[in-house]
Protein backbone atom coordinates (compact mmCIF):
# COMPACT_ATOMS: atom_id res chain seq x y z
CA UNK A 1 0.00 0.00 0.00
CA UNK A 2 2.82 2.46 0.86
CA UNK A 3 4.71 1.62 -2.33
CA UNK A 4 1.54 2.03 -4.40
CA UNK A 5 0.85 5.45 -2.91
CA UNK A 6 4.44 6.68 -3.19
CA UNK A 7 4.85 5.31 -6.71
CA UNK A 8 2.04 7.55 -7.91
CA UNK A 9 4.11 10.49 -6.69
CA UNK A 10 7.41 9.44 -8.27
CA UNK A 11 7.10 11.33 -11.58
CA UNK A 12 10.14 11.57 -13.82
CA UNK A 13 9.45 13.69 -16.94
CA UNK A 14 7.11 16.43 -18.12
CA UNK A 15 5.88 17.14 -21.66
CA UNK A 16 4.99 20.56 -22.98
CA UNK A 17 1.34 21.73 -23.02
CA UNK A 18 -0.53 20.80 -26.17
CA UNK A 19 -3.13 23.51 -26.63
CA UNK A 20 -4.78 26.74 -25.61
CA UNK A 21 -4.74 28.54 -22.27
CA UNK A 22 -8.28 27.47 -21.35
CA UNK A 23 -7.52 23.73 -21.51
CA UNK A 24 -3.98 22.40 -21.49
CA UNK A 25 -2.96 18.77 -22.02
CA UNK A 26 0.18 16.99 -20.83
CA UNK A 27 1.85 13.61 -20.93
CA UNK A 28 3.89 12.51 -17.92
CA UNK A 29 6.17 9.47 -17.89
CA UNK A 30 6.97 7.64 -14.67
CA UNK A 31 10.13 5.69 -13.94
CA UNK A 32 10.32 4.11 -10.48
CA UNK A 33 13.46 2.44 -9.16
CA UNK A 34 14.85 1.13 -5.89
CA UNK A 35 18.56 0.69 -5.22
CA UNK A 36 19.08 1.83 -8.81
CA UNK A 37 17.00 -1.04 -10.21
CA UNK A 38 13.94 -0.20 -12.29
CA UNK A 39 10.75 -1.67 -10.82
CA UNK A 40 7.90 0.20 -12.54
CA UNK A 41 7.01 2.45 -15.45
CA UNK A 42 3.90 4.43 -16.18
CA UNK A 43 2.44 6.99 -18.53
CA UNK A 44 -0.13 9.57 -17.50
CA UNK A 45 -2.11 12.02 -19.59
CA UNK A 46 -3.72 15.01 -17.94
CA UNK A 47 -6.11 17.67 -19.17
CA UNK A 48 -6.40 20.77 -17.02
CA UNK A 49 -9.11 23.32 -17.69
CA UNK A 50 -10.09 26.54 -15.96
CA UNK A 51 -12.29 24.79 -13.42
CA UNK A 52 -11.73 21.06 -13.89
CA UNK A 53 -9.17 18.34 -14.55
CA UNK A 54 -9.00 14.76 -15.84
CA UNK A 55 -6.06 12.38 -15.29
CA UNK A 56 -5.65 8.95 -16.90
CA UNK A 57 -2.72 6.59 -16.47
CA UNK A 58 -1.24 3.16 -16.99
CA UNK A 59 1.21 1.54 -14.59
CA UNK A 60 3.21 -1.69 -15.04
CA UNK A 61 5.98 -3.43 -13.16
CA UNK A 62 9.24 -3.63 -15.11
CA UNK A 63 12.82 -4.74 -14.78
CA UNK A 64 13.67 -7.02 -11.89
CA UNK A 65 10.25 -6.50 -10.25
CA UNK A 66 8.52 -8.15 -13.21
CA UNK A 67 10.36 -11.39 -12.46
CA UNK A 68 8.83 -11.63 -9.00
CA UNK A 69 5.46 -9.93 -9.44
CA UNK A 70 3.94 -8.89 -12.76
CA UNK A 71 1.58 -6.01 -12.07
CA UNK A 72 -0.39 -3.88 -14.51
CA UNK A 73 -2.99 -1.24 -13.75
CA UNK A 74 -5.01 1.72 -14.98
CA UNK A 75 -6.06 4.82 -13.08
CA UNK A 76 -8.68 7.46 -13.84
CA UNK A 77 -9.36 10.62 -11.83
CA UNK A 78 -11.80 13.45 -12.53
CA UNK A 79 -12.41 16.51 -10.42
CA UNK A 80 -12.60 20.26 -9.94
CA UNK A 81 -9.99 22.98 -9.56
CA UNK A 82 -10.39 25.22 -6.53
CA UNK A 83 -7.72 26.02 -3.99
CA UNK A 84 -6.24 22.70 -5.11
CA UNK A 85 -7.12 19.64 -7.16
CA UNK A 86 -10.24 18.12 -5.63
CA UNK A 87 -11.23 14.74 -7.04
CA UNK A 88 -14.84 13.78 -7.65
CA UNK A 89 -14.12 10.21 -8.72
CA UNK A 90 -11.04 7.97 -8.45
CA UNK A 91 -10.83 4.54 -10.09
CA UNK A 92 -7.95 2.07 -9.94
CA UNK A 93 -7.97 -1.30 -11.69
CA UNK A 94 -4.94 -3.53 -11.50
CA UNK A 95 -3.82 -7.11 -11.94
CA UNK A 96 -1.04 -8.61 -9.83
CA UNK A 97 -0.11 -12.07 -11.01
CA UNK A 98 -3.44 -13.87 -11.44
CA UNK A 99 -5.27 -11.62 -8.97
CA UNK A 100 -7.49 -8.79 -10.16
CA UNK A 101 -8.31 -5.87 -7.88
CA UNK A 102 -10.36 -2.70 -8.13
CA UNK A 103 -10.59 0.40 -5.97
CA UNK A 104 -13.27 3.02 -6.49
CA UNK A 105 -13.66 6.18 -4.42
CA UNK A 106 -16.22 8.98 -4.80
CA UNK A 107 -15.88 12.41 -3.20
CA UNK A 108 -18.18 15.36 -2.62
CA UNK A 109 -16.47 18.65 -1.75
CA UNK A 110 -13.55 16.76 -0.25
CA UNK A 111 -15.61 14.27 1.75
CA UNK A 112 -15.56 10.57 0.87
CA UNK A 113 -19.05 9.38 -0.08
CA UNK A 114 -18.08 5.94 -1.37
CA UNK A 115 -15.06 3.66 -0.99
CA UNK A 116 -15.10 0.19 -2.48
CA UNK A 117 -12.31 -2.39 -2.76
CA UNK A 118 -12.90 -5.59 -4.71
CA UNK A 119 -12.11 -8.12 -3.40
CA UNK A 120 -12.57 -6.93 0.19
CA UNK A 121 -9.33 -7.18 2.12
CA UNK A 122 -9.17 -9.63 5.02
CA UNK A 123 -7.73 -7.94 8.10
CA UNK A 124 -6.45 -9.01 11.50
CA UNK A 125 -8.07 -6.60 14.00
CA UNK A 126 -5.14 -7.05 16.39
CA UNK A 127 -2.70 -5.67 13.83
CA UNK A 128 -4.95 -3.13 12.12
CA UNK A 129 -5.27 0.59 12.80
CA UNK A 130 -8.94 1.46 12.20
CA UNK A 131 -10.02 4.55 10.31
CA UNK A 132 -12.59 6.89 11.81
CA UNK A 133 -15.13 8.43 9.41
CA UNK A 134 -14.25 11.87 10.78
CA UNK A 135 -10.89 11.56 8.98
CA UNK A 136 -12.58 11.23 5.58
CA UNK A 137 -13.24 14.93 5.05
CA UNK A 138 -11.04 17.46 3.26
CA UNK A 139 -9.17 14.62 1.54
CA UNK A 140 -8.28 13.62 -2.00
CA UNK A 141 -6.90 10.61 -3.87
CA UNK A 142 -3.14 9.83 -4.23
CA UNK A 143 -2.93 11.06 -7.82
CA UNK A 144 -4.58 14.45 -7.21
CA UNK A 145 -2.65 14.74 -3.94
CA UNK A 146 0.65 14.54 -5.81
CA UNK A 147 -0.19 17.73 -7.72
CA UNK A 148 -0.35 21.13 -6.00
CA UNK A 149 -2.13 24.28 -7.13
CA UNK A 150 -0.16 27.32 -6.00
CA UNK A 151 0.46 30.96 -6.89
CA UNK A 152 4.25 30.50 -7.09
CA UNK A 153 7.03 27.96 -6.59
CA UNK A 154 7.63 29.23 -3.06
CA UNK A 155 3.96 28.61 -2.22
CA UNK A 156 4.03 24.89 -3.14
CA UNK A 157 5.52 23.65 0.14
CA UNK A 158 4.54 24.48 3.74
CA UNK A 159 1.23 22.63 3.53
CA UNK A 160 -0.28 19.31 4.61
CA UNK A 161 -1.77 17.07 1.91
CA UNK A 162 -4.55 14.78 3.21
CA UNK A 163 -4.63 11.55 1.19
CA UNK A 164 -7.09 8.65 1.02
CA UNK A 165 -6.35 5.78 -1.39
CA UNK A 166 -9.54 3.79 -0.79
CA UNK A 167 -8.19 2.05 2.29
CA UNK A 168 -5.46 4.05 4.02
CA UNK A 169 -5.66 7.66 5.22
CA UNK A 170 -2.37 9.48 5.52
CA UNK A 171 -1.03 13.01 5.72
CA UNK A 172 1.96 14.23 3.75
CA UNK A 173 3.42 17.26 5.51
CA UNK A 174 5.48 19.39 3.11
CA UNK A 175 8.14 21.92 4.15
CA UNK A 176 10.30 24.14 1.94
CA UNK A 177 13.90 23.21 1.11
CA UNK A 178 14.56 25.66 -1.71
CA UNK A 179 14.19 26.68 -5.36
CA UNK A 180 16.77 25.94 -8.06
CA UNK A 181 17.00 25.22 -11.81
CA UNK A 182 16.07 21.70 -12.94
CA UNK A 183 15.92 19.83 -16.21
CA UNK A 184 14.18 16.64 -17.32
CA UNK A 185 12.55 15.36 -20.49
CA UNK A 186 10.32 18.13 -21.87
CA UNK A 187 11.07 20.58 -19.05
CA UNK A 188 13.80 23.09 -18.24
CA UNK A 189 13.34 25.79 -15.62
CA UNK A 190 13.03 26.43 -11.91
CA UNK A 191 11.73 23.74 -9.58
CA UNK A 192 10.97 23.82 -5.87
CA UNK A 193 12.11 21.08 -3.50
CA UNK A 194 10.12 20.09 -0.40
CA UNK A 195 10.76 17.71 2.45
CA UNK A 196 7.77 15.46 3.09
CA UNK A 197 6.83 13.74 6.33
CA UNK A 198 4.60 10.69 5.93
CA UNK A 199 2.01 10.41 8.73
CA UNK A 200 -0.34 7.38 8.57
CA UNK A 201 -3.72 8.12 10.13
CA UNK A 202 -5.73 4.89 9.82
CA UNK A 203 -6.81 2.05 7.56
CA UNK A 204 -3.48 0.23 7.56
CA UNK A 205 -1.71 -2.83 8.97
CA UNK A 206 0.76 -2.37 11.82
CA UNK A 207 4.17 -3.38 10.47
CA UNK A 208 7.88 -2.60 10.66
CA UNK A 209 7.78 -1.05 7.19
CA UNK A 210 4.95 1.29 8.18
CA UNK A 211 6.79 2.24 11.37
CA UNK A 212 9.91 2.97 9.30
CA UNK A 213 7.99 5.18 6.87
CA UNK A 214 6.45 7.11 9.76
CA UNK A 215 9.52 7.58 11.96
CA UNK A 216 12.66 7.15 9.87
CA UNK A 217 11.95 7.65 6.18
CA UNK A 218 13.42 10.70 4.46
CA UNK A 219 11.21 11.87 1.61
CA UNK A 220 12.21 14.68 -0.77
CA UNK A 221 10.01 15.91 -3.62
CA UNK A 222 10.80 18.42 -6.39
CA UNK A 223 7.91 20.16 -8.18
CA UNK A 224 7.64 22.12 -11.45
CA UNK A 225 4.70 23.92 -13.03
CA UNK A 226 2.61 22.23 -15.74
CA UNK A 227 2.63 24.82 -18.50
CA UNK A 228 0.82 27.96 -17.28
CA UNK A 229 -1.88 26.14 -15.31
CA UNK A 230 -0.71 27.12 -11.82
CA UNK A 231 -0.61 23.37 -11.07
CA UNK A 232 2.72 21.94 -9.92
CA UNK A 233 3.64 18.27 -10.39
CA UNK A 234 6.59 16.29 -8.98
CA UNK A 235 9.50 15.81 -11.40
CA UNK A 236 11.68 13.91 -8.92
CA UNK A 237 10.99 12.06 -5.67
CA UNK A 238 13.21 10.06 -3.33
CA UNK A 239 12.04 8.13 -0.27
CA UNK A 240 14.15 5.93 1.96
CA UNK A 241 12.64 2.55 2.82
CA UNK A 242 13.76 -0.44 4.87
CA UNK A 243 15.35 -2.04 1.81
CA UNK A 244 16.77 1.05 0.10
CA UNK A 245 15.95 4.36 -1.55
CA UNK A 246 12.89 4.52 -3.79
CA UNK A 247 13.31 7.01 -6.66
Amino acid sequence: MIARTLATMALAGLALPAAAQERQSFRVDYSVSILGLNIARSTFTSTIGTNDFHLKGRLASSGIAKIFDSTEGTMDVKGALGDGLQADAYLLNYTSGDKKKRTEVAFSKGAVTKAENVPVRKINPKRWVPLDKSELTSVTDPISASMVRASSLEDVCNRTVRVFDGEMRADLKLSLVGVKPAETTGFSGDAVTCRAQFVPIGGYKISKSMDFMKNKSKIVMSFAQLGTTGVYAPIHVTATTEIGTLT
